[in-house]
């Protein structure tokens, strides 16, 4: 039997490949022998593990540290010329720009990138201009780069990152697909959800919304809590359900949102939750008041647990919500906006029933996780066949 050929993974962070493409490593290495490179030497194995894959550390940050950047590179350059693999195919931004870099310097023929949103966007002046210019130094390394969303691929071309013909939106978006035999209220007794929700202090007349995701500016957090403190009580209790950990270093909130966070009885701090699925299924809603994003895991796994989601009209966002079937579109960084999108699923009942009664067979339909590794495991397949 002819030996597989090597693939290689890379992210900036291991939580990147265990959050992003969840399952998606072990489905390759039937195909090939799956190298995941990503920083975090511990974490990583733990990955490698679970995965069944074969594991490289090599040290990246998510900052602008061009010291250990210049490392990074030559270490991965060096790697590449000793594995020879057949494909490199990097996600997230520093990963992409070294991954791709390191790739083409060795001569690996086949280096895709897949882009699942722009941090960039939110960036001004010369900060704006210096991370542009990475962005299109990782696309002109790249054989192939797959934006995963149509508004992502918009946004590439309208900035002018690359050429058109160099990009692709792979099946109906989205990076991993979602695993809906996972995301299913099956797996929760309404004995369990009624302890958690004991535990949590949420009342069975309680709505309650969700949010999951990390805690930070770029979320909409600020606007959210602004929003959420503005509903009134009397005429129907809430509870705000926050999912997620904070970025103080990278991506602070607003002091007043920090207080109101800590002193609202109605908003409830989890913390990050290894497991999000009962946290969805004690909720009513989901609030995702993103500025940006690629194609958001958490609109699918919420939408897959027969959620609403009230969602910012941003690429990813937008495709997979439809207004008022399966959720409520809504300008980004518009309080009032989130505002009146939670009024109306408090006073509208039938209608936000019938949005939840949609949720989970529009995410089936369209985004089912083994639909989306196998169209790219046949991208593959297709640039093998050109080298």
């Amino acid at each position: 039997m002819e030996d597989k050929k090597t693939l290689v993974r890379i992210t900036t962070v291991p939580i990147s490949l265990e959050k992003l493409l969840a399952g998606q490593l072990r489905y390759m290495s039937q195909f090939y022998h799956v190298i995941a490179v990503s920083s975090e030497k511990e974490n990583l194995e733990r990955l490698g593990e679970k995965e069944k894959v074969t594991t490289f550390h090599v040290h990246l940050t998510r900052k602008i540290t061009p010291i250990a950047d210049l490392k990074a590179l030559i270490r991965l350059y060096f790697y590449f010329r000793k594995i020879k693999p057949a494909i490199v195919h990097t996600h997230t931004p520093k990963a992409g720009t070294i991954g791709m870099l390191a790739a083409k310097l060795a001569g690996v023929k086949i280096r895709l990138h897949t882009v699942a949103g722009l941090p960039l966007l939110e960036e001004k002046g010369t900060k704006r201009k210096i991370l542009n210019t990475v962005e299109k130094i990782t696309y002109a390394c790249a054989t192939k780069v797959y934006p995963n969303s149509v508004g992502l691929k918009e946004i590439i071309i309208q900035s002018r990152f690359c050429h058109s013909n160099k990009l692709k939106v792979i099946a109906n978006g989205s990076s991993n697909g979602i695993d809906t035999e996972y995301f299913s209220r099956k797996h929760f007794s309404e004995e369990t959800l009624s302890q958690l929700q004991k535990q949590l202090g949420i009342q069975p007349e309680d709505f309650v919304y969700v949010f999951v995701g990390r805690l930070v500016k770029d979320k909409g957090i600020n606007e959210l809590i602004q929003a959420f403190c503005r509903l009134p009580q009397e005429q129907q209790p809430v509870k705000l359900l926050l999912v997620g950990d904070y970025e103080s270093d990278l991506d602070p909130l607003q002091p007043n949102t920090l207080a109101q966070i800590t002193s609202n009885p109605n908003i409830i701090s989890t913390g990050f939750q290894s497991d999000v699925r009962p946290y969805f299924c004690l909720s009513h809603a989901l609030v995702f008041p993103t500025y940006r994003e690629g194609f958001p895991n958490v609109v699918l796994q919420a939408g897959a647990l027969d959620l609403p989601g009230i969602v910012t009209n941003i690429n990813g966002c937008n495709e997979i919500v439809v207004q008022g079937k399966n959720g409520i579109i809504i300008p980004v960084k518009e309080e009032n906006a989130i505002f009146e999108a939670m009024q109306f699923c408090i006073h509208h009942p039938e209608k936000t029933s019938t949005m939840q009664k949609n949720a989970r067979e529009m995410i089936e339909t369209r985004y089912k996780q083994a639909v989306v590794w196998e169209a790219i495991r046949q991208e593959y397949q297709i640039l093998e066949q050109y080298v």
